[in-house]
């Protein structure tokens, strides 16, 4: 009994010890050879070729899979591509590691409103609200992109309705 407090104590300091070790690593601590083929990527990215800046991109998160910029850089480069549920993937993976990261969020929304995912974009965007403490252009952007997306969705459903509706009526009898 006398080395309870004490026996209490050491597994206190040593639960505290290793869930700091577990909860990863913070965005400082990325590996620099990781950031580095980060920035080469972005280089092939801006000259125009995507499938190879596709392929540095997937080195620098082998090398260092916490690097929410590399996994925020290759859902760009795919969505490039026209590969949006991909991207919204890759924007997720980056959500992941930070649920607050402001960019992953607008630009998830946008792959979002690509795919016709109009509530999934409007979750996002009220995340975005919420985390967003300066400058919000992004929500107003965003909430301007959804109404029009929006109205061009009850458009189409306008158009198959009368067209359905058309469709059912008698064709004219010649004489």
């Amino acid at each position: 009994m006398r080395f309870s407090p004490a026996a209490i104590a050491l597994s206190f300091t040593l639960a505290i010890m290793s869930s700091a070790s577990i909860s990863g690593r913070a965005d400082k601590d990325i590996d620099t050879r990781s950031i580095a083929l980060v920035k080469t990527g972005d280089e092939e990215a801006s000259a125009g070729r995507v499938d190879s800046a596709i392929g540095w991109y997937e080195s620098a998160l082998a090398v260092d899979p916490r690097n929410r910029a590399a996994y925020v850089a290759m859902a760009r480069a795919v969505k490039t591509q026209g590969l949006n549920g991909k991207a919204i993937s890759f924007y997720t993976e980056a959500l992941e590691i930070d649920p607050n990261d402001q960019i992953a969020l607008a630009e998830q929304a946008d792959a979002f409103i690509a795919k016709g995912a109009l509530e999934q974009a409007r979750k996002n965007m009220a995340r975005l609200t919420t985390v967003c403490r300066t400058d919000c252009a992004s929500v107003a952007r965003l909430s301007i992109a959804i109404d029009a997306a929006s109205r061009k969705e009850q458009a189409q459903a306008s158009a198959i309705d009368l067209k359905t509706k058309l469709g059912a009526m008698p064709e004219p009898q010649a004489n």
